[in-house]
């Protein structure tokens, strides 16, 4: 398996890239803000193909370069649909501040063709197989996307879980409540080994995670944290 990524020039979003082998259809996961060339020559420098782009959830730091992608390619994006109204106007995802910080500032299509996930939904695309997991809680259609790695299972968790944090939950769509659930539903059953891929920061393993980040640690009965990035 090919699998490569980078942050994003806004918000250190990271952008996934994964293949089968050098030379073969790929996915996009999450292309961010500014990411279009920095994405074009590591395609060209594994002679990859992209065949659909994956979309964790709808903030516009993860989504901003969807239609580019797409676009130029013919491809389809996916995302739960709970999250799919941001893909038309990205404000929707944004607080007050936010929004007004970015308005008007970044100019912004949707792509055209778009396909909805469900949870537990298993795909096969470029040779892969993925399987969704509907996660909320950081925005009310974020998704894990959980595939076979050549070592260990690989989990994309966008903005659900971080290396010992979790993803906000005050922004419009979050709840806390519903990510303590997604963390004990979703997160807490996958395997020691799999290695997580978060949405921002560097990556890290479930078992690493389950035996220090005080949030998986509250959701198994420990005292409560303060709240994540």
């Amino acid at each position: 398996m090919l699998l490569a990524g980078f942050p994003a020039d806004a918000f250190g979003t990271n952008c996934y890239v994964v293949a089968r082998a050098p030379g073969e259809q790929c996915l996009v996961i999450d292309p961010g803000i500014g990411v279009v060339d920095q994405l074009d020559a590591l395609l060209d420098e594994h002679r990859l193909y992209p065949a659909a782009v994956l979309l964790t959830h709808g903030h516009v730091d993860h989504t901003f370069s969807v239609a580019p992608v797409c676009g130029a390619r013919g491809i389809t994006a996916y995302v739960h649909p709970e999250d799919r109204e941001m893909l038309a106007d990205p404000a929707k995802g944004l607080s007050a501040d936010l929004a007004a910080l970015l308005g008007g500032r970044l100019p912004y299509a949707e792509p055209e063709d778009v396909a909805e996930l469900a949870d537990g939904l298993t795909m096969n695309l470029a040779g892969l197989e993925i399987t969704v997991d509907h996660a909320p809680g950081h925005t009310r259609g974020s998704v894990l996307f959980r595939m076979p790695g050549d070592d260990a299972p690989l989990c994309f968790s966008g903005d659900v879980l971080f290396a010992g944090s979790i993803g906000r939950t005050d922004l419009p769509g979050g709840s806390t409540a519903a990510m303590m659930a997604s963390l004990r539903d979703k997160v807490l059953p996958l395997a020691d080994d799999t290695v997580v891929l978060p949405g921002h920061g560097p990556a890290t393993t479930i078992g690493r995670e389950r035996a220090t980040n005080p949030f998986l640690i509250e959701v198994a009965g420990a005292p409560a944290p303060t709240r994540g990035w």
